[in-house]
């Protein structure tokens, strides 16, 4: 397990010993006389761990780990002493150290304990990336039934293993991050960190800090220095969602780093380098917002190693029932409520429908289909308006003919003109659907799509 180790002491021996140990074990490491040095060194460059001598002169060692630890929390401490002492060593351990060993030093003590240090480090960072992904609503299987999805997956699996930078474009709600997040699955940075920003999200005066970070300070508020994003992606994947909405200020800052691999921390001086794979996804048309001067040629061509688009989901029909029985699956471990059950006709109707919101919309609709109908059979009436009105004719007219042979009230209505039998209709379907909704009107709204102010005018219309 290589990684970057900084030994801290001011006897030139020790860092000497502790190097020649530690190279020995494929370790890159650093040195630092003194408690101001090491505070200095942690503050330009990226490390791994720190071995932190207790007696230093100047600021000994328990005050730098105290500062330390408030700035870089995520770093491991292991702190040595000659005069060790078990009040000196429980001091340490709740300043946040993370082992304590004593002079002389043992060989099989330093490299356990620095072994044990980055295990304990790697298995917070996976942690970290489990719940990030519990939380996402998104983080399921991409289905690929389809001609179009299966191409798509085909090349993403391709690039997935390379260092190529990806940017992947498609229309909102199609899955853009959650490609980016199967492509760092299946990549070598898989154990590394994978951050995300949105970039549309952030305001613009706070953007430069989120990415870079800043000193403290730096600005009114800035109170203690912060990591930014490209930092925390050291050596994993870096995901600039909208980056299509950045402004060309930033653009700018952006490009320096990607060809540089280096920046500036927000009030700071001093250059930071970074390995950084980035996957960028916008849903807008960079080569419309070059013509317009909205985004810079030069980014567009950096980012445009290997593009992806991801389908719409109405190009990918035949996607449909495996992939609402994936999302389903998925609402019922985030609400805990079995899901509900669709008939044949209701997953016709939603084959159908053009689904401008993408998989998005149809995530959404499931979720409040399994609120309202945790466990029950949903069939097709059961579906908002507006998907009823805009489904094919001719397999609406057939469910019209199954419902007539079963319904006598709706059979009595082909005896009525069209204005008469338009009305009966209506208060018919919205009789039926208020007491499936229990008499609530908001819930009513929900299961049908349709606004409570239209209700409301409606029902005072049937009951008038």
């Amino acid at each position: 397990m290589a990684g970057h180790i900084l030994v801290v002491d001011d006897e030139e021996g020790v860092r000497f010993s502790l190097r020649g140990i530690l190279e020995d074990e494929n370790y890159t490491v650093s040195e630092a006389d003194s408690g101001e040095n090491a505070l200095l060194f942690l503050e330009n460059n990226l490390v791994d761990l720190v071995f932190l001598d207790i007696w230093l002169t100047g600021i000994d060692g328990l005050e730098t780990l105290k500062r330390a630890k408030e700035l870089y929390p995520q770093i491991p401490f292991i702190m040595i002493s000659g005069h060790g002492n078990v009040e000196t060593a429980v001091q340490a351990l709740r300043l946040g150290a993370h082992d304590f060993v004593e002079k002389p030093l043992s060989l099989e003590k330093i490299l356990l304990s620095v072994r044990h240090a980055l295990e304990m480090k790697e298995l917070k960072q996976e942690n970290s990336l489990l719940r990030q992904a519990v939380h996402n609503d998104y983080e399921v299987p991409m289905v690929a039934n389809s001609k179009v999805m299966r191409a798509f997956m085909r090349d993403l699996m391709k690039v997935a293993p390379t260092d190529a930078w990806v940017l992947i474009t498609g229309e909102n709600g199609t899955g853009k991050e959650l490609a980016a997040r199967t492509l760092h699955r299946n990549s070598k940075q898989k154990d590394r960190p994978f951050i995300a920003v949105n970039c549309a999200a952030i305001p613009e005066e706070l953007i430069e800090s989120e990415l870079f970070g800043h000193e403290k300070g730096a600005f009114t508020g800035a109170d203690s220095t912060k990591i930014g994003k490209f930092e925390l992606a050291n050596n994993g994947i870096l995901f600039l969602d909208e980056i299509g909405d950045m402004s060309l200020r930033t653009q700018a800052k952006i490009l320096r780093i990607l060809q540089e691999q280096c920046f500036e921390r927000v009030g700071g001086t001093k250059n930071i380098k970074v390995q950084v794979r980035v996957i960028a996804a916008t849903n807008k048309d960079l080569e419309k917002a070059i013509a317009d001067g909205e985004f810079r040629q030069d980014l567009y061509y950096r980012l445009w190693v290997f593009p992806l688009s991801v389908p719409p989901l109405r190009e990918r029909k035949e996607d449909m029932p495996l992939l609402i029985e994936t999302l389903l699956h998925a609402v019922e471990k985030k609400y805990s409520m079995k899901a509900p059950v669709l008939t044949k006709e209701a997953v016709q109707v939603l084959e159908e429908w053009s689904w401008p919101g993408n998989v998005r919309e149809l995530m959404h609709l499931l979720e409040r289909l399994t609120v309202l109908y945790s466990g029950r059979q949903v069939d097709y009436v059961s579906l908002p308006l507006e998907m009823l009105e805009n489904v094919g004719k001719g397999q609406t007219a057939q469910r019209m003919e199954d419902a007539l042979a079963t319904d006598k009230t709706l059979q009595k209505m082909l005896e009525l003109d069209y204005k008469t039998a338009k009305s009966a209709f209506e208060e018919y379907y919205l009789t039926r659907k208020l007491e499936e909704a229990g008499g609530n009107v908001s819930r009513l709204s929900e299961l049908i799509g349709l606004e409570r102010s239209n209700i409301h005018k409606k029902l005072k219309n049937i009951n008038e």
